[in-house]
């Protein structure tokens, strides 16, 4: 089928055809697609929910729970996990993640993986796009979990609304937090694993590093989870042009970054550079022309 093909059977409930659309602009066909979305109808804005923190913190376990939670009140969900590539393949490693198995035969939830391809965001250079196929697929609903990298997670802010950043007790969490820039871009905080020792003071520290209103929750036993869809469904961004443009700024930075990491004259002209042929700056210049003029 072609693009418009995909697009209708797609609407009409194919999760196979949704599944192509979304391998598709995580390629080269990105362009066709959302050539093709533009000659639809606006569907108007799409709630882009986004969750972060450090590796082992629980997000993909509580992007579960709020999965659950949302489709009891009768809401499509998808969920994007956007995952490190693999240096072999350039595929996502952790496929459709094993947490969210529960999910997997709903017709009402997607679960997609992404692979960041070396984006330098923490967020896959598709992700925007997919979320603009999705708010055309009628979704309610899009979950973004990202990598948990650290610092480059930030970029998440200029796609969800709101930004959730999951840690757990002790282990310094919300000190490292604040020196990766997390607590710059969190809109809500989750002290998740909350039956732990050492919840109650991550929660204090928390308090003195941010002003963000800051929850518990057991999200492996859906305690706390309630009250997390309430305070998600309470957030609206109080915003600035300024703050938004800079988010915009971050994005458009992150993503032109990736396509000078892609580009075929990159290779070649690091070659020349470490050979002494060229110097650094002159070679910048070259990747930048070869860039804006699409020549190899």
């Amino acid at each position: 089928m072609n693009v418009h093909e995909l697009l209708a059977a797609a609407r009409g409930g194919s999760l196979r055809a949704t599944g192509r659309l979304l391998s598709l602009i995580e390629g080269t066909g990105r362009g066709e697609v959302l050539t093709a979305l533009d000659g639809l109808p606006d569907p108007g804005a799409l709630r882009v929910v986004g969750l972060t923190g450090p590796p082992g913190a629980g997000k993909s376990t509580t992007a579960a729970a709020l999965v659950t939670a949302y489709r009891d009140r009768g809401l499509r969900v998808a969920v994007l996990a956007v995952d490190p590539s693999s240096p072999y393949s350039g595929g996502a490693l952790l496929g459709d993640r094993i947490r969210m198995a529960a999910h997997t035969a709903d017709p009402g939830v997607l679960i997609r993986s992404l692979a960041t391809r070396g984006h330098l965001g923490g967020l896959a250079a598709a992700v925007p796009a997919a979320v603009r196929v999705l708010a055309h697929l009628s979704y309610d609903l899009v979950l973004v979990e990202t990598v948990g990298v650290g610092q480059s997670e930030i970029e998440i802010a200029a796609v969800a609304d709101p930004v959730v950043v999951v840690l757990t007790p002790g282990a310094g969490d919300a000190v490292q937090a604040a020196k990766a820039g997390l607590l710059e871009v969190a809109d809500l905080l989750v002290v998740n694993k909350a039956d732990r020792e050492g919840a109650e003071q991550t929660v204090r520290d928390l308090h003195m590093e941010t002003d963000a209103p800051i929850l518990t929750a057991v999200a492996a036993k859906a305690e706390g989870v309630p009250a997390l869809v309430d305070a998600i469904e309470a957030h609206h961004r109080a915003d600035t042009p300024a703050r938004r443009k800079a988010r915009a700024h971050a994005q458009l930075l992150s993503l032109a970054q990736s396509r000078l990491r892609g580009h075929p004259a990159l290779e070649e002209l690091a070659t020349a550079v470490s050979e002494g042929r060229h110097d650094p700056y002159t070679a910048t210049d070259l990747l930048l022309k070869a860039l804006s003029t699409g020549t190899p």
